[in-house]
């Protein structure tokens, strides 16, 4: 791959320098100015081409650059609360990283971070698709203006914008020396400090160089567990996580830090008719995990509860859909006799945990320790002692960390062949490197832990024709197509109560994607406009799993180990077997795939699938007068498949997989300008088909993907922006969201299925709220900026943010819902006369209001989890620009 590229960008340098290329038009300036007291106008690039955003006829939310700083917007997830109907969150459940990107658009994108699963929401760079959530929260140091489109977009952006997509255009640099930037303290430490210049090197030559640094202490703290003291012997005796395998074993007193250096340079050139620029980014974060709590525990009835044990086993078939509960079986092991455990058939499962395949990772058995008279060698069990209630608080002592390391370079060519026809070329590399880790049970014991390590690598080629104002105006077009290669490994290391289930889950990917796509607006009368599109993608996708379980917990549930650690998979062991003599071995009765790894449970091999799809887009427009546009379209946007990763039970020789979902959207929409630009006013309506979706849902120990429903979705949006005196302006918006299942299949999880403790959750149901959907988004900012007698200026600042109750998770735990949410941000800012430095005073969630912005359930480990947002915090920036 990486050969492909420095081939490719050298061709295409050696192209742009070639003399017989024309130049293209460039870019046009985020915003332009306006009248006193009039609207600014933003340009937008979301057709591809540069527009006012009130003429394009697409739900969008556009915001300037000048404007984010302002709002001390500093990542992608911050956007999330000013546009409506859109849910941005920095972490997943488990991720354990706020520099994972958790984007949903009307109801429609990802919660996860895995290499598996793919966004529904697509993130772009500068025009680059970043294809992993993973490192998609990008830090906003130089950004020109960032473009959140409502609805799919596949047409145009392509795959995996099935919910929408978020464009980030950064500064470009400028023709005049200029230095600009700003220095930010505030709560917890922070300190942070971005700059960035513009070099002009020669006549249409410059450069542009940016730096960002962040240190901040994190807000959530990680205390000691206040036991007896036959509580802390049992904590001593409780083995450390340093014993299990892990990608990483970093821990900190502190969660949810940051530790961030970033780095962007562009060179420009702009010849007669060419225009080229290339790009390089940099991104190193190394800081404490994400913070995390523990929310509620509870022991389903089931495997290990008191009646129908399946005779020679461990298992019960009470629940049996929800697996072992491993947290019951801990519990059960440390509390019970030898004799008890042997009359359970839990003798080998209780015993010594690792096995014979690996017997570097044997431990201490686990039967008996806290009923065999000896106090010293207690454990302490399993229950809500863990929960601090406290969201600043936890009883962790596990791994937390997130190790992100991201580089990308790019070469950007535009050049006119007519003074209507241009052509363009994006060529770009992208690379990432990610460590992260969590211990989500929230105490001193290893009930559930898990660190990650995510390698990735991506190529992408896009070529442009654009065509702008053709027939005197009247067309508009622009053809492409693009190009995309991506691999990459995951590994998953998940330990459940304490060794019990010891995950260890490599996997590798490879995907090739090629894409032709089209669209032509023409205005054949004033009045009227027309719009046609559509894109045609063929994808193809390689995945090899390693998926394996250390301690081998299938082989002793079924009589298959000695109680040491010793498995027989192949025969001859002294157990009761779970088929009679002479059947098969343990090893293809329990339908394990691979003889040469006995412990492996995902088949051996590469997987291979081939996705195809066209998403067409139709439109019409009318305009009324000049400032008022009409506008009702057709759109289809689909999501890739792939395979379900995270397995702790053999699957045989089946490698469990799902389809690509798909959405149609149609949409009617209104966006006028009014009172000589004092007034500004866009309505959306729409309606959402959306099939085959792909929903992760807890399969015993696994967080499993399959195309398991339908939704039909409707809704509408509203924005306005009004400046009714000189010096004021006020944005607001509100969204309206009714999206629910119309169809669901039966793995599914339903309301306190059998076993379960009555309220625990309400399940997904036909009917139910989608997952980080909220019914209603509302949001208000007032701005105002008043001339100071000195020629100084003083502007006052506020936003309010209004969401419904949100799901956390599509099994809707009650314990995990994020409550109806209202958080208010201030800020209070002098501009020097001379506009050369301001310092701004501000305070963001000034009312303290503590929620859940991601949570997780796992039943099996008996563990409920969840991640708060941050604290209420002050800040004093003082920004420069010279």
């Amino acid at each position: 791959m990486q050969t492909r590229f420095f081939t490719t960008t050298a061709l295409v340098m050696a192209t742009a320098l070639a003399p017989q290329i024309a130049l293209a038009q460039d870019d046009a300036a985020a915003t332009e100015a306006q009248p006193e007291g009039g609207i600014q106008t933003i340009i937008v690039t979301a057709q591809k081409r540069s527009e006012n955003v009130q003429d394009v006829p697409i739900a969008i939310s556009a915001f300037g650059g000048e404007a984010l700083r302002e709002r001390s917007v500093t990542d992608v997830a911050s956007l999330g609360a000013l546009a409506p109907n859109v849910n941005l969150d920095g972490g997943t459940p488990f991720s354990g990283s706020s520099a994972v990107l958790s984007a949903t658009i009307r109801g429609i994108g990802s919660d996860d971070f895995a290499f598996n699963i793919d966004p529904g929401v697509g993130i772009y760079l500068d025009g680059v698709y970043l294809a992993r959530t993973v490192g998609a929260n990008q830090d906003l140091p130089d950004v020109e203006r960032i473009e959140v489109l409502r609805g799919p977009q596949g047409t145009l952006f392509g795959r995996n914008t099935i919910g929408g997509a978020v464009s980030i255009v950064t500064h470009n640099p400028g023709d005049t020396f200029r230095l600009m930037g700003d220095l930010t303290t505030g709560s917890f430490g922070l300190l942070r400090a971005r700059a960035t210049a513009d070099l002009p090197l020669a006549e249409g030559l410059a450069a542009s160089v940016t730096g960002a640094v962040t240190s901040r202490r994190g807000f959530q703290r990680r205390i000691d567990y206040p036991g007896t003291p036959a509580e802390m012997r049992a904590i001593a005796n409780s083995d450390s996580y340093l014993n299990f395998n892990h990608a990483d074993y970093s821990t900190n007193s502190r969660q949810s830090g940051d530790s961030s250096v970033s780095m962007r340079g562009k060179l420009r050139w702009e010849g007669e008719r060419v225009t080229v620029t290339l790009a390089g980014d940099y991104t190193s974060q190394d800081s404490s995990g994400q913070n995390n709590s523990l929310i509620a525990v509870s022991f389903p009835s089931g495997p290990f509860a008191p009646t129908n044990p399946l005779p020679g086993t461990g298992i019960n078939p009470v629940a049996a859909e929800n697996g072992v509960l491993f947290a019951g079986l801990y519990n059960f092991c440390i509390g019970s006799t030898p004799a008890e455990i042997a009359a359970r058939g839990a003798t080998a499962i209780c015993g010594a945990r690792g096995t014979s395949v690996f017997p570097g990772g044997l431990l201490a058995p686990l039967a008996g320790v806290n009923v065999d008279g000896d106090p010293f060698n207690d454990r302490l069990p399993w229950d809500g002692r863990f929960i601090t209630g406290d969201p600043d608080t936890s009883y962790a002592t596990g791994p937390t960390l997130n190790q992100l390391e991201a580089w990308g370079i790019s070469g950007d060519i535009t050049f006119d062949l007519t003074a209507d026809i241009t052509i363009r070329s994006i060529t770009a590399y992208r690379n990432t490197n990610w460590t992260a880790g969590s211990d989500l049970d929230g105490s001193p014991l290893s009930m559930l832990e898990l660190t990650f390590s995510q390698n990735q690598e991506q190529f992408s080629q896009e070529l442009q024709l654009l065509g702008s104002d053709l027939l005197d105006g009247r067309l508009n077009f622009v053809l492409g197509a693009y190009y995309f290669e991506e691999s990459g490994d995951l590994h998953d290391y998940v330990n459940f109560d304490e060794g019990l289930l010891q995950v260890d889950g490599p996997n590798n990917f490879d995907t090739e994607n090629f894409a032709f796509f089209g669209q032509v607006d023409f205005r054949p009368v004033e009045w009227l406009g027309l719009t046609v599109g559509g894109r045609y993608t063929e994808e193809t996708k390689l995945f090899e799993g390693g998926q394996q379980d250390l301690n081998g917990g299938n082989y002793k549930l079924f009589g298959c180990a000695d109680p040491d650690g010793t498995i027989y998979p192949f025969g001859d062991f002294p157990l009761a077997p779970p088929v009679a003599a002479g059947g098969p071995p343990c090893f293809a009765a329990l339908s394990y795939p691979n003889p040469d790894n006995p412990v492996q449970v995902y088949v051996p091999g590469v997987n291979r699938k081939t996705f195809s799809n066209f998403s067409p887009r139709f439109g019409v427009q009318l305009y009324p007068s000049d400032d008022l546009m009409v506008y009702g379209s057709y759109s289809r946007g689909y999501k890739t498949g792939g395979w379900t990763t995270r397995l702790t039970n053999p699957q045989g020789n089946i490698a469990p997989d799902f389809d690509e979902e798909t959405a149609e959207t149609w949409e009617l929409g209104v966006k006028a300008t009014l009172l000589d630009r004092r007034l500004q006013l866009n309505l959306a309506g729409f309606t959402t088909d959306y099939q085959d979706v792909q929903l992760n849902q807890q399969v015993g120990t696994s967080p499993t993907i399959d195309n398991a429903g339908s939704a039909r979705i409707k809704g509408f949006e509203f924005e306005a922006v009004a400046a009714p005196v000189d010096g004021l302006t006020l944005n607001a918006s509100v969204g309206y969201l009714d999206a629910a299942f119309s169809s669901l299949s039966a793995s599914v999880s339903r309301p306190d299925v059998a076993g379960a403790i009555p309220g625990l959750r309400l399940g997904a149901v036909v009917g139910g709220q989608l997952p980080k959907t909220a019914e209603w988004s509302i949001t208000f900012g007032p701005r105002y900026e008043t001339d100071l007698p000195n020629g100084g200026a003083l502007v006052l600042l506020a936003d309010w943010t209004h969401r419904t109750p949100v799901w956390n998770e599509v099994a809707r735990y009650l314990s995990l819902r994020r409550p109806t949410t209202d958080v208010i941000n201030a800020s209070m800012t002098y501009r020097e006369p001379d506009r050369l430095w301001d310092v701004t005073v501000g305070v963001t969630n000034l009312t303290d209001q503590r929620f859940l912005v991601s949570a997780g359930a796992n039943d099996a480990a008996g563990v409920y989890f969840g991640s708060y947002n941050r604290p209420r915090e002050w800040f004093v920036r003082a920004g420069f620009d010279f």
